[in-house]
């Protein structure tokens, strides 16, 4: 018997049928970002090539991807890329896969920059606090080109990736990586920076039984675990942020959207901070807090 010969368009289709049958969020997309990685082509270029035949080792190997996707896995693990802010990062399983409402953090940074609110000095000293892909850090070096960069993970193999992923955007001049728990790698040093910006650990250790299983099989649970309530994290930076922040200097901290107000309580509850504020994401929910120190 003769091996069925598939052409891009019709091997789409029938994966997006599979793919919807056995309960695959964007079934389509999927399918299409899995051919695309195994064809080394653009989605775009599957569309300008539909009658192409696949060979029998293009169709295996599609198969195998597939297989990894019906397991869970994330499709930004099997490809190994993750877009954000609109640059091309590399991930793996040692980091968490950079989410769209992150940007907020950017966006917020570079309005900061723009309104004139940060220090006057010539080179701004950034801090991107538990950075795993580097993504942050690295959306940051690319907008602010006077600004230098610091960036930290308690994580050896995501600071690993973050150091691949800032030489890939020719910026691993402009960023230094350290290794250590939150405030360790500065703790016996007298530097101060204009901004801290963090995406912390905020999922409470509780909640982690209702997370899809792309999440709870796979991500990091290091990158993900607010311990209880999710705010163990959260707490650590704002209360100890104000030793490494400059006068004037802003907090930036990502968070759940139930936590934004106790995170508030506890900007006051220092008398570190001049000024807060809670900003939505997207979808209209409260996603981020930020802070200036007086």
């Amino acid at each position: 018997m003769t091996q069925k010969k598939w052409a891009i368009q019709e091997i789409l289709n029938a994966t997006t049928e599979f793919l919807r049958d056995k309960g695959i969020e964007s079934p389509r997309l999927c399918a299409e970002v899995l051919l695309s990685h195994q064809l080394k082509k653009s989605r775009v270029g599957l569309y300008l090539e539909f009658d192409q035949p696949l060979s029998p080792l293009e169709i295996a190997g599609y198969r195998s991807l597939i297989r990894k996707r019906l397991k869970r896995e994330p499709l930004q693990y099997i490809t190994g890329h993750q877009e954000f802010w609109s640059l091309d990062f590399l991930v793996s399983p040692a980091v968490l896969i950079p989410r769209p409402e992150t940007e907020l953090l950017v966006e917020e940074a570079l309005k900061l920059k723009e309104r004139g609110l940060l220090s006057d000095s010539y080179q701004q000293k950034i801090l991107d606090l538990g950075t795993g892909s580097g993504a942050i850090a690295i959306s940051l070096a690319k907008e602010i080109e006077n600004a230098t960069i610091w960036a930290s993970d308690i994580s050896f193999e995501a600071l690993a990736l973050a150091r691949d992923n800032a030489k890939h955007h020719h910026l691993n001049s402009r960023i230094k990586f350290y290794q250590g728990d939150l405030w360790q790698p500065f703790s016996n040093s007298s530097i101060t920076f204009d901004m801290i910006i963090s995406n912390p650990p905020y999922i409470p250790s509780e909640a982690f039984k209702t997370l899809p299983p792309e999440v709870r099989y796979y991500e990091p649970r290091v990158a993900l675990d607010g311990q209880k309530n999710g705010m163990h994290f959260i707490k650590r930076i704002i209360e100890e942020s104000g030793m490494y922040l400059k006068p004037d200097g802003w907090l930036l901290i990502e968070m759940d959207p139930n936590q934004t107000e106790r995170a508030l309580y506890l900007i006051d509850s220092t008398r570190s901070f001049s000024y807060k504020e809670r900003l939505m994401d997207y979808r209209k929910k409260y996603r981020m807090v930020k802070a200036q120190k007086r």
